[in-house]
């Protein structure tokens, strides 16, 4: 399934290794490359999942898929597994890699894969250890979303996946008061690639949200614009080309 996760903008800060503050300085600044090669000189679980994390916001960022990147990270996250594996971050990361590893896959493929279901399960295990985890809900969120879009009412059973609980790990996401616009933006996106009629309304006003976001980070003002242009595009275009650029977008 094409699953694209909010939480590509989680700043887990779990462990403060000496370098910590420079990888950090440089991901909130936008470098993302130089964070990550900070933070995997550096090692350990905590410095290998901040690298996993900062090569997919590139990706994220660019809106390409490099595939040697993307490999990469799923590396890094596995490795800060290895090391510690129930750290946090480094789960999320690693269903984040395994979930865009998925993106061009036919859904017979992706089923195959098995990534859509390792990527939830991973998350859904960091949701038991960390209730209050914005980035995992705001995962699950998107992931509930792009697996009825993609799967159906049979994959969508199959999988567990529902429109309900989409919109419940949403609200759990924006009720521990730390979302930002790329939650915001997102969940829009992945709505909007569903079914930009039904939820007109739902994807303006996450739209607004994220327009007013006040994260004082790189990426969260890229995906504040991005959401902006995406707004724009909504005013003059069919629905039919609205689903159509919302599934061509990161």
């Amino acid at each position: 399934m094409r699953i694209v996760a909010a939480s590509i903008a989680a700043c887990l800060m779990l462990g403060q290794p000496a370098s910590a503050d420079r990888a950090e300085e440089a991901f909130v600044a936008g470098d993302f490359l130089e964070a990550a090669q900070i933070a995997e000189a550096e090692g350990g679980a905590a410095n290998y999942a901040r690298a996993a994390r900062c090569l997919l916001a590139d990706i994220v960022v660019s809106g390409a898929l490099n595939e040697g990147r993307l490999k990469t990270a799923e590396t890094l996250a596995r490795q800060s597994l290895d090391l510690d594996p129930q750290h946090p971050e480094a789960r999320l990361q690693l269903a984040i890699a395994l979930s865009l590893l998925s993106r061009d896959m036919s859904v017979r493929e992706a089923l195959d894969s098995g990534n859509a279901s390792t990527a939830r399960d991973l998350v859904e295990s960091v949701i038991e250890d960390e209730p209050g985890n914005v980035y995992a809900h705001g995962f699950l969120a998107v992931w509930h979303v792009e697996v009825v879009r993609r799967g159906g009412s049979l994959g969508s059973a199959f999988m567990k996946a529902s429109m309900a609980d989409a919109f419940a790990h949403y609200r759990a996401a924006i009720a521990t008061g730390e979302s930002d616009a790329s939650l915001h933006w997102q969940f829009a996106r992945a709505l909007a690639a569903h079914d930009a009629q039904k939820y007109a309304a739902e994807i303006s006003i996450l739209l607004e949200r994220a327009a007013t976001d006040r994260s004082p980070t790189a990426l969260s003002d890229r995906m504040q614009a991005r959401a902006a242009a995406f707004g724009d595009y909504i005013e003059s275009h069919t629905r039919r080309d609205v689903e159509r650029y919302a599934r061509s977008l990161l």
